[in-house]
């Protein structure tokens, strides 16, 4: 082979190579993927949106609102029968029980027997009641004699005077054993002088009995039945010390229970506590519920809504917060599709919305959905 031959077969070949080259460089270029538009731009303190960037077709812009707002007040609480309508039976006096006259359960009117003691203190006092009265004839028939022989000249006023004293001393003995029978209920007449019969102080339903019959009572500070008039219940909630100043006597709440959870039942505000209590900082309220369907039992655990003042307020949907670290922040339209991050300070929610205490003031306009992709 010849050196032209040769020379000519090497510069085909580098021409072949060259092309080679070309051509896989334009397929690479072709390949490699367009450059992505980015979604926000950040100048300064402001946040821009760029016109390519897909945020704009899902980014939503709303101005902030001012209403009347009630801030609700929530507190845990628990159903309490009303003091005042709940007794709990004492005997006054001891002896076994004869006959349980109620049971539990049962419906009572005020002054219907509830039980039967056979008791020997109303034994006793009833023998004392006929002591002093016998005691007490005799003194005045000593004073009265005692009286006609002194204003005689017969008797000395020494005499007269004592049988005055005993006489007066007899009266006072004969009042008070008066006083002890009708304190436990017992006449001075006719009938058992040993059955004490104990009826009820309330209308209302036995809700607890403790007493047995057949049993013998001997403490006159333990209940043997407890009687309740459940028509009202109150429930009894604990307050924060912060949310005292918004509540009032003759406020609304609303009541939800463990019972009842597909249910919300309405009370009033009756008695709001004039003591702190110094290791929960809270303070008791007493709501009143209408109970004479029967449906709430004290015990039950409850919670309570109570409807604040209404009072103008911002508001802004929840959609709209961004937490970032301990902020909370929104982002602000300063101008077409540019934004400003700015910290709030929330209050309550209400429904859909969440009330601004700070930051923010009404007409200005943030960004209510998609705001959290501003925050990059």
């Amino acid at each position: 082979m010849n050196r032209t031959l040769i020379a000519a077969l090497a510069a085909g070949f580098t021409l072949a190579g060259c092309d080679a080259g070309r051509m896989l460089a334009s397929e690479a270029v072709a390949a490699s993927p367009a450059p992505t538009a980015r979604a926000v731009v950040h100048d300064g303190v402001l946040i821009a949106v760029p016109e390519n960037s897909p945020l704009r077709a899902s980014l939503q812009v709303a101005a902030v609102e001012s209403q009347q707002v009630q801030r609700p007040i929530s507190a845990p609480g628990s159903i309490e029968a009303a003091p005042e309508k709940l007794v709990k039976v004492t005997s006054p006096v001891t002896g076994r029980i004869v006959k349980l006259q109620r049971a539990l359960g049962d419906s009572v009117k005020a002054g219907d027997p509830l039980f039967t003691l056979d008791s020997a203190d109303l034994s006793s006092a009833f023998g004392d009641a006929t002591k002093a009265e016998a005691t007490l004839r005799q003194a005045q028939r000593d004073f009265a004699r005692q009286k006609l022989l002194f204003e005689a000249d017969i008797t000395a006023r020494k005499d007269y005077e004592a049988a005055e004293l005993a006489f007066g001393a007899a009266t006072s003995d004969a009042q008070v054993t008066k006083n002890r029978l009708a304190q436990l209920g017992a006449g001075t007449g006719g009938g058992s002088h040993r059955d004490y019969v104990l009826r009820s102080p309330i209308s209302g339903r036995v809700i607890e009995m403790t007493g047995a019959q057949g049993g013998y009572w001997n403490d006159i500070n333990a209940p043997v039945m407890t009687v309740a008039d459940l028509s009202t219940v109150f429930l009894t909630a604990s307050v924060s010390e912060k949310d005292i100043a918004a509540l009032r006597v003759g406020q609304k709440a609303r009541i939800d229970l463990s019972a009842y959870p597909d249910q919300a039942f309405d009370g009033t505000v009756k008695y709001i506590g004039e003591v702190l209590d110094a290791d929960t900082r809270t303070v008791k309220v007493r709501v009143a519920v209408d109970n004479r369907q029967g449906r709430f039992r004290p015990g039950m655990f409850a919670k309570v809504v109570f409807s604040g003042e209404a009072h103008p307020a911002l508001t802004v949907p929840a959609s709209a917060l961004v937490q970032s670290g301990l902020y909370t922040k929104v982002f602000v339209e300063k101008g077409p599709f540019a934004f400003e991050a700015r910290k709030v300070a929330v209050g309550p929610v209400i429904g859909d919305r969440i009330e601004i205490l700070s930051g923010l003031q009404a007409g200005e306009r943030i960004a209510v959905k998609e705001g959290v992709l501003l925050n990059d």
